[in-house]
């Protein structure tokens, strides 16, 4: 039987050996830590009972997911619960401009920006799944909807400083921006309103849900799905050279360009090898999880019923301090986001306590402590925050490294978005999955498409390994 063996446990890792076992592969996940799942883990950070996402929390990109729905994860136990309003971003006049699922909705408190939110983001929305299927993989392919591309693409291509001019309003260019600015690089760019566009559009296609019991919960369908499909996972297993993997037909890194460079070293292509140690890294997190007693006391109260808030003021404010945090200076006032996932997800509290999810963007490999800079932000928009904290559980930019050594630097994103890399991640390359070894594939969120908790990455690259595997004249039993 052909054997595959995927090193590191991730969504991506496990969506990667999911894919292959469900065509007839004999799968083994080596995990390095004792749990798998990289950046769909939760815990009891702070206070007992409490539920924490360890890493990524709204899943906009995940509920609308091929792959997800193609494996129906919702058979293995996954339930999606969505926030009466997905994501808001207060500003300093006490305006606060609300994103829900509905464009209408949306659009309708947005005023004199309601027919320009619905022209930028209308057709997005609709046509979501067929330009997911043209985005969610590498850049060079036959286009599956050549015409939806195509209309996507001249806004995608603009930086998000200039796509932001069509809103009239303070409340429009703020909300847009802070959608864009996940993207995690400066917002006068080009291509920085791609991120920004899809996000949106995925959130007016399906919404910003969080997953039922925590973003683990996501992990824990797949490894359900995974050894219904004869599947082993082995946690506790880490993986520092090519002794330590087992001979197989095939292997599935989720690991980085430089965790590959270390293990492979110079049984990589030089033109490999070289485009891997020049990837450069850049989108580091600084996060603080909060146990609060009660809600947040925001300003504007609707605050209090949305998943996710911004906060980051006015677009200029925000463009800013992606300037200066993408130069490696820290601003005084980062872009923060606050999770309040139990507003949808009550199970996640425990009575009156309440877990609140922040991170803020920081200067990659940022070695200070920005946790009152986070506090800061809250305060700005909610006086009196400090008051009802009752505890606190800091992970700094070192510590993301210490917990998953996939974030060099503190990255979550698996690498920078700035300029031409977002789009040829890792390297520029037909088959970018492939790393010049046969049989040797990286899966990580460093491959296309790119971050998030959707398995595209893991599954783009296990069918590049069953086309491989047919090119060196061996099967699995494709279904």
């Amino acid at each position: 039987m052909t054997k595959a063996v995927i090193v590191g446990g991730g969504p991506n890792g496990l969506a990667a050996g999911l894919h292959l076992a469900r065509n007839g592969v004999a799968v083994q996940v080596l995990e390095a830590n004792e749990d798998v799942g990289g950046g769909a883990r939760s815990a009891e950070l702070t206070v007992p009972g409490v539920v924490h996402d360890v890493c990524s929390a709204f899943h906009p990109m995940g509920v609308g997911s091929p792959f997800w729905k193609e494996v129906d994860l919702s058979r293995h136990g996954l339930r999606w619960r969505w926030p009466e309003i997905d994501c808001a971003h207060p500003l300093d006049d006490d305006s606060t401009a609300l994103l829900y699922q509905s464009i209408e909705q949306t659009a309708d408190g947005l005023g004199a920006d309601r027919r320009r939110w619905k022209a930028v983001f209308g057709d997005l929305a609709r046509n979501f799944d067929d330009l997911g299927a043209d985005l969610l993989r590498p850049i060079a392919h036959m286009p599956s909807h050549p015409i939806k591309l195509g209309l996507f693409g001249p806004r995608a291509l603009l930086p998000a400083s200039v796509l932001a001019k069509a809103f009239r309003t303070p409340q429009g260019r703020a909300l847009f921006g802070g959608i864009a600015a996940h993207v995690y690089t400066r917002l006068d760019r080009p291509l920085t309103a791609s991120l920004g566009l899809m996000i949106g559009a995925s959130g007016h296609r399906y919404g910003w849900p969080v997953a039922e019991g925590g973003s683990g919960a996501i992990t824990d369908a797949l490894v359900r799905a995974l050894t219904e499909a004869g599947g082993s996972i082995a946690t506790g297993v880490p993986v520092t050279s090519r002794r330590d993997i087992p001979d197989a037909d095939i292997v599935m890194l989720d690991l980085s360009p430089a965790q590959i460079v270390s293990l492979y070293g110079d049984a990589l292509p030089g033109r490999i090898r070289s485009a891997y140690e020049k990837y450069r890294m850049g989108s580091s997190a600084f996060k603080v999880d909060f146990a609060v007693r009660g809600d947040i006391p925001w300003r504007d109260a609707r605050c209090a019923a949305a998943g996710t808030v911004h906060l980051g003021g006015t677009f200029r404010q925000m463009r800013e301090a992606e300037r200066l945090r993408a130069t490696g200076v820290m601003p005084e006032r980062p872009f923060t986001l606050i999770g309040q996932q139990y507003v949808a997800d009550p199970t996640r509290s425990n009575g009156q306590i309440n877990p609140i999810w922040a991170y803020a963007h920081v200067p990659f490999g940022y070695d200070g402590d920005a946790t009152e800079a986070i506090v800061a932000q809250i305060e700005r928009f909610a006086p009196g925050f400090r008051d009802i904290v009752v505890a606190t559980s800091v992970t700094s930019v070192a510590g993301m490294t210490e917990k998953n050594r996939n974030y060099i630097g503190g990255d979550i994103l698996g690498g920078s978005n700035a300029g031409l890399q977002m789009l040829l991640r890792p390297r520029p390359a037909i088959d970018p999955y492939r790393v010049g070894i046969p049989g040797v594939y990286i899966c990580s969120q460093s491959a296309p498409p790119g971050a998030g908790i959707h398995g595209m990455c893991g599954y783009r690259a296990a069918e590049s390994a069953l086309r491989g595997l047919a090119g060196r004249g061996l099967s699995g039993s494709r279904r």
